[in-house]
């Protein structure tokens, strides 16, 4: 009986357009829950700021060390065998060119003392030979000291020429290309002191174990500087001029660094993927060789980690 009746209800009309009307509302209401998780998606934008190019002097330094050393060594030797009865300085003194530094009495006079000018007054006697500085510089070896008996030709002290002072950098020989005679380099002591310097010359040797080769400095100062002081020499590596660069933080790149792009605003709220080819990387910019952008190009600088081509975004300040 209940079978029968309702299979009676179905065949009624106004049933049917009950059932109708119910199925087609479910079906609206579904559409326009569609519809409006799509609208949000639509909607959702990443926050990003902006950059664009600039276009500057890009230049790549490298740091090596460098010691400083006194190229030129004069050595004072006695003219006679005696005794020295005067020394007129001391180690790290500055001498002049012909300035009395040793005075040695020969053995002989010490001997017979004035006992020939007694005899003879017009003998003029005295058996005393002033040793005077060959050139100026400092005093940095005294081999000798008052009361001692010296050989002729025996060496009483050293001295380094104050005009040979220089710093000797350790180059690479493979670096040979990038520094050339008369290139200007910048000194850092210890301390953080910088003194501009100029390459001379280059040593015609090189060191077997390291495989460098000596640049000889010479410093723009009259400042008096320590012989073996070891500080960093800075060279020009790599120097282009009008380089386009960006923020290294505007290129984006893969897992293994062999793809490069930057994310570029087409209109206010769209990003597009830009593939780009990188050069020369100085401090926090990054060159960029290909494409070429122009100056009113918006990159995005932060919030572009992750983003997709023709990404949503949203520039904030």
């Amino acid at each position: 009986m209940k079978t029968s009746y309702i299979k009676y209800m179905f065949k009624q009309p106004a049933f049917m357009l009950i059932m109708a009307v119910a199925l087609l509302s479910s079906c609206g209401s579904k559409s326009k829950d569609d519809s409006a998780d799509d609208d949000k998606a639509v909607d959702a934008q990443v926050s990003v700021t902006v950059t664009s190019i600039s276009d500057s002097d890009m230049v790549d330094y490298t740091m090596l060390n460098a010691s400083s050393a006194f190229q030129q060594k004069n050595y004072v030797k006695s003219n006679t065998n005696g005794y020295i009865t005067k020394v007129n300085t001391q180690i790290g003194h500055f001498v002049d060119k012909g300035e009395t530094v040793f005075t040695v009495k020969t053995k002989e006079a010490m001997s017979i003392g004035n006992s020939v000018n007694i005899l003879d007054t017009t003998f003029k006697f005295s058996g005393v030979n002033k040793i005077k500085a060959p050139m100026h510089g400092y005093i940095t070896q005294l081999n000798h000291q008052l009361g001692d008996y010296v050989q002729d030709g025996e060496q009483l002290a050293v001295i380094s020429d104050r005009s040979s002072f220089a710093f000797i950098m350790q180059l690479p020989y493979e670096m040979r290309t990038t520094v050339k005679m008369n290139q200007d380099v910048q000194i850092t002591l210890p301390g953080g002191e910088k003194i501009d310097g100029r390459v001379t010359s280059f040593m015609p040797a090189v060191d077997t174990a390291s495989q460098t080769q000596g640049v000889v400095i010479k410093l723009n100062t009259d400042k008096q500087i320590p012989e073996n002081l070891v500080a960093k020499a800075r060279v020009v590596r790599t120097q282009i001029q009008n380089a386009t660069s960006l923020p290294k933080a505007a290129v984006l790149s893969n897992d293994t660094q062999t793809e490069f792009w930057v994310m570029k605003l087409i209109n206010p709220t769209t990003a597009v993927k830009v593939p780009v080819k990188t050069g020369l990387e100085v401090g926090d910019r990054i060159q960029i060789i290909s494409p070429k952008f122009s100056k009113d190009d918006r990159i995005v600088l932060t919030g572009n980690y992750g983003l997709t081509d023709t990404a949503k975004v949203k520039i904030v300040q």
